[in-house]
């Protein structure tokens, strides 16, 4: 499709943006500038970052052949764009990725996740998500927001997540977890010896200068984090830990807040070097009302088969 740029329209662009590819010549004003420059004048819909993205990626040829982005331009070269949306602008797909599937009707599915699947499609990770494969699981579920994932577990978090399979079942779960009424107990190992049960209530936020990370800060949210000790190894306890809230790695920052970070976990963890591969935290516990027939429901999973291995050679380590 060739365009004339000073007809090119927001419209046009989010009309044209996944169909024909757009072709045009580098008028002579431009002669001199940086190939991703003189696109940015002749295409300012789309932001320069975006067409560096295009041209690197090989989205742009510059006279049949591709380029740099700081290729200069003279005047009279045809350039050919072939628009490409970014993974997080475009509709999950479906994938077939197995699931484990602990309960469902036509209301509710309880996934017992396993460690290592991201629950949310984002950055570094747009494919192969419990959300692609819910979608292959119940295609439907394309009609509701997040495919009805109410609340998430971090990647390398095991255990019980619910996914409303309608807007309205999903409506629900989202004012019964915010009344704070939705049971979610997990099993973590943590570092040291947790000498009595107890809470954690400390706000949670975004962390001051590590901007990837959470932390205990005076102007976050409000976090309440309840655990209780059921079993001590010789530098180890093995604690139930109970949310009223659900903040961003919740249970991780509130123990390492009070000096028991979780074995195993690569973010908050001490200099301690363990040989688990994640963090230890399983989502074994989880109950809610029912949306359509309001009966109180509660599931249980079972410990994965690497934190039972974990926990029997803490064991042998007992004295």
């Amino acid at each position: 499709m060739t365009v004339n740029p000073e007809d090119y329209t927001e419209t046009t662009a989010l009309s044209q943006s996944l169909a024909q590819p757009l072709e045009m010549a580098i008028p002579a004003h431009l002669s001199g500038m940086r190939l991703d420059q003189a696109l940015a004048e002749l295409l300012p819909r789309y932001s320069r970052s975006r067409l560096q993205t295009w041209i690197t990626d090989g989205a742009v040829t510059l006279d049949g052949q591709t380029t740099t982005p700081k290729c200069k331009v003279w005047g009279g070269e045809q350039v050919r764009v072939q628009p490409v949306a970014h993974p997080s602008e475009t509709s999950a797909q479906a994938e077939a990725i197995s699931l484990n599937i602990v309960y469902e009707d036509d209301t509710l599915l309880v996934i017992n996740k396993p460690a290592g699947l991201v629950v949310h499609p984002g950055s570094g990770n747009w494919t192969g998500t419990l959300l692609n494969a819910l979608l292959h699981h119940a295609p439907q579920l394309q009609a509701v927001p997040r495919a009805g994932i109410v609340h998430r577990l971090d990647k390398e978090t095991s255990g019980l997540l619910v996914v409303a399979k309608t807007i309205e079942a999903q409506t629900d779960l989202v004012r019964q977890l915010q009344a704070r009424t939705v049971k979610r107990h997990y099993l973590a190992l943590v570092e040291g010896i947790v000498e009595q049960s107890g809470k954690v209530e400390t706000p949670i936020g975004r962390h001051p200068t590590a901007r990837t990370k959470m932390a205990v800060v005076s102007r976050g949210k409000p976090a309440v984090t309840h655990y209780s000790v059921l079993q001590r190894f010789a530098r180890y306890t093995l604690i139930e830990c109970r949310l009223e809230t659900g903040r961003t790695h919740q249970i991780r920052v509130h123990m390492q807040s009070i000096g028991h970070p979780l074995v195993g976990d690569p973010t908050y963890g001490s200099r301690r070097t363990h040989a688990f591969k994640r963090q230890a935290l399983h989502a074994a516990r989880l109950g809610l009302i029912h949306p359509v027939t309001h009966a109180a429901m509660e599931w249980e999973a079972p410990l994965p088969e690497d934190m039972r291995a974990l926990l029997a050679g803490m064991e042998q380590d007992n004295p």
